[in-house]
């Protein structure tokens, strides 16, 4: 069984997108705990926000006070719905959040029947719970509850001591070749991603970008790829390097083998399922894009966003670090798609001015961009993470690659070193011509 726990800010919206499933008849609520009843037993999302309200007006200060988890088993085991209320309570229980008010959803909209449970992280006294690690006492959690309900196992990836470190580039450090084949070389072995533009979003991470580069040499078409390291604002910060420098697998035959590979793989890949469900309950319990970002890199998820000149979201790609698979929206679902975003996060940057008028003419609005020292802030967090627990992505970058517009350059149409070497022979010929006409 693998949980996903999502703290946000709107608990309409997270009751919402579950009440939508039960109106859709794609799910059902399978229990409550400290909800106020209704004489029919039906509820409404504003009879269950009723319940929360005492909780979350006790307490303005925590930013998050919105818990939104769901708890999937594996696709062949069978869960009855008293075994599903039965392992939410004990889940519940062992992260601590057992005298708190919740809704169990059950869903059953994918092949994969899973239970959602909406709640606070405040208690009735206003005090937030306390969430140490919570990502592994999660984990903790599920392992027993996999043993006591006998359940199959979620495979972890585990740590064997010979897996290769990644850093990011820095491309002020010097020796940039070095640092670049350190990633490239070796994240096929932890990756799946399906086309360059995925590729090429695994690889923002790290401060570097692939180009794939098309030309002729003596007559002869000539395809190829060449890599850069990028600065803080996504921008080429370095000389190309040809592929072929990083080894075979950096090339545009064993991308394409690699692509071809992991597009097999991923179409029955668990993964899928639980990830879709993650980002839509994110888009629902988010205030907007750099709210909706932090959530999934708690979550061990990183958003990439591709926006042209005029800020129009035209790609978005989901990176999920606990199953080391790379997603393009729409691929997951249609509803995740780069224009659903475009005008979500539209609208939702138009309400956030209009409130902020309506509060006060000098009231400062909220923006989604960073400066320069918090990437970097965030940036040493993301990776120290990701280097100490393979299993465990959550951090607080949550803007490590925001908006890279550069992010899928233009094919330059020239292979840069075999160019170069063209131009040294064309010198030598002409000096002995000279020395020739002497």
């Amino acid at each position: 069984m693998i949980a996903k726990i999502g703290h946000g800010i709107n608990m309409t919206g997270a009751l919402s997108y579950n009440q939508l499933k039960v109106d859709k008849e794609n799910g059902e609520i399978l229990t409550t705990h400290r909800i106020i009843e209704t004489p029919d037993g039906s509820f409404s999302v504003a009879q269950l926000l009723r319940s929360f309200q005492p909780y979350l007006m006790a307490n303005k200060r925590t930013e998050k006070p919105v818990l939104h988890i769901s708890l999937n088993p594996d696709p062949g085991d069978k869960v009855t719905d008293e075994n599903f209320k039965q392992i939410a309570k004990d889940y519940m229980d062992r992260m601590g959040y057992g005298d708190q008010p919740y809704v169990v959803f059950k869903h059953t909209d994918i092949e994969r029947t899973h239970i959602h449970i909406v709640s606070t992280c405040v208690d009735r006294y206003g005090k937030k719970i306390p969430d140490t690690f919570e990502k592994l006492r999660s984990m903790d959690a599920c392992r027993a509850l996999e043993q006591k309900y006998n359940l199959i196992p979620a495979t972890e990836k585990q740590r064997t001591g010979n897996e290769q470190i990644f850093r990011p580039v820095d491309y002020k450090a010097g020796d940039i070749k070095s640092q670049i084949a350190s990633v490239v070389r070796h994240l096929p072995t932890y990756y799946q991603y399906t086309t360059l533009g995925a590729y090429n979003a695994l690889l923002s991470l790290f401060n570097i970008t692939a180009e794939e580069v098309k030309g002729e040499l003596h007559g002869q078409p000539k395809q190829g790829i060449v890599y850069f390291a990028l600065n803080e604002q996504g921008e080429k910060a370095s000389n190309p390097f040809k592929a072929s420098r990083f080894g075979k697998d950096a090339g545009p035959k064993a991308l394409q083998e690699q692509f071809l590979a992991a597009k097999e793989k991923m179409k029955t890949d668990p993964a899928r399922a639980i990830l879709k469900n993650t980002i839509e309950a994110a888009m629902h319990t988010a205030a907007g894009e750099t709210d909706f970002k932090k959530q999934l890199v708690e979550q061990g998820i990183n958003t990439v966003v591709r926006r042209t000149e005029e800020g129009r979201i035209y790609g978005i790609t989901f990176i999920d670090h606990e199953s080391r698979t790379i997603w393009n929206g729409s691929a997951l679902d249609k509803n995740l798609s780069a224009n659903v975003f475009n005008d979500l996060w539209k609208e939702q940057a138009a309400e956030q001015r209009q409130d902020a008028d309506h509060a006060s003419i000098n009231t400062p609005l909220p923006t989604t961009g960073r400066n320069v020292e918090e990437a970097k802030e965030e940036t040493h967090e993301f990776f120290d993470f990701l280097n100490k627990e393979p299993s465990t992505y959550a951090t607080d970058n949550f803007g490590l690659i925001d908006g890279l517009g550069g992010l899928l350059p233009e094919a330059q149409g020239e292979d840069y070193e075999e160019q170069a070497f063209v131009n040294r022979m064309k010198k030598k010929k002409k000096q002995k011509r000279r020395g020739g006409q002497q």
